[in-house]
Parts: structure tokens; C-alpha cells; sequence
């Protein structure tokens, strides 16, 4: 085998010899076969790039229940080495008493916000899909709703209570939005 054959075989290998720059030196390719020529994702004819409330519904029902399950499991943590310090308790049972703390209110937390996510999301996507359209008023109606529907066991006072947090934070949310918008200038 001659030195010009072995070039043409590991051509990272020696680069002055080989042609092209482009040839990476460490996975023996040209980075030219992969360039892109075409969007990196296929869209139906007519379909928007950005993602509707229907796509966005996983990623922030999964969403809320991670944060769910992660805050509630530092404050059972936190409620866990209080009550334990409290009674005094050491070695195995202090371990098992902060892990039941941890989890029980880890699991309650994350089960909490993971129910909010998904009705605030099936609201969201129900008013999108009957006003056809997809903007502010249904961020806060979804949002109003969602805290009507969750506290409505607890009778009309808590129900109201959860109707108006539920209106403020999806307010907040959309004026939050509005003020970080970027003026589009085409």
C-alpha cells in the first residue's frame, strides 16, 4: 500500500495531503455529506412553526409535575429534619421518618400541580379550538377556570378564592408577556 492509499483511507490523518478541510479528525468523515440543505423539521403545507396550546400541554403538564415533585421534596426535607430534631430521633428511624416526609409530600406537590397543569391545559385547547383563535383572553379564562374547577369542592368561598388566584396568575402571566414582546418591525 503506498502513502497516497493510505491518505485516501484515513484522511484526517494527514492533512496536508487531503483536499479538503473540512474532514473532521477525529470520527474519519467529511462534514460535507452532512450539511444542511432543508429545514431540519417537515411541516404540512400551510402549518405555522410555532407550537399550539395542544404541544405545548405535554411539555408543561411534565413540567409541573417535576417542579411539583422537587419543591415539594425539599420543604418535606425541611419538615422532615424539623420534626425529627424536635423528637430527638437518631440513626435508622430519623432516616426513615425524613424519607416518608420527603416523599409523601413530594409525591402530594407534584400530583397537586401535575392536576393544574392538565386543566389549565384542557381549557386552553377546548377555548382555542371553539374561538379559533389562540391569544391572551384564553391564557386568562383558562387560567380563571382552571382555579374555579380546582377549589370547587371546597364550597362557593373557596371556590371564588381559587377562581380569583386563578385570575391572577394567568394576569400576571400574559402582562408579564406583553411587557418582554419584542416590537416586530417587517
Amino acid at each position: 500500500m503506498s502513502s497516497d492509499d493510505y491518505v485516501n483511507i484515513f484522511p484526517s490523518q494527514n492533512r496536508e495531503k487531503s483536499q479538503n478541510l473540512n474532514i473532521s479528525p477525529f470520527l474519519n468523515y467529511d462534514s460535507n455529506f452532512m450539511r444542511k440543505t432543508q429545514p431540519e423539521f417537515i411541516f404540512p403545507e400551510g402549518a405555522t412553526k410555532n407550537r399550539g396550546r395542544f404541544e405545548l400541554a405535554f411539555s408543561q403538564i411534565g413540567s409541573s409535575v417535576m417542579i411539583g415533585g422537587g419543591v415539594g421534596s425539599l420543604v418535606g426535607l425541611y419538615n422532615g429534619l424539623r420534626v425529627t430534631s424536635l423528637l430527638q430521633q437518631q440513626g435508622k428511624l430519623r432516616q426513615t421518618q425524613i424519607l416518608n416526609h420527603v416523599m409523601k409530600q413530594g409525591s402530594a406537590t407534584a400530583n397537586s400541580l401535575g392536576t393544574l397543569a392538565v386543566l389549565y391545559s384542557v381549557f386552553g385547547v377546548l377555548l382555542q379550538w371553539t374561538r379559533g383563535t389562540d391569544d391572551n383572553i384564553n391564557t386568562v379564562v383558562a387560567g380563571t377556570t382552571t382555579g374555579l374547577l380546582y377549589k370547587s369542592t371546597g364550597g362557593l368561598r373557596k371556590t371564588v378564592v381559587g377562581g380569583c388566584l386563578g385570575l391572577t396568575i394567568s394576569s400576571l402571566y400574559v402582562l408579564f408577556n406583553l411587557a418582554n414582546k419584542q416590537p416586530n418591525f417587517n
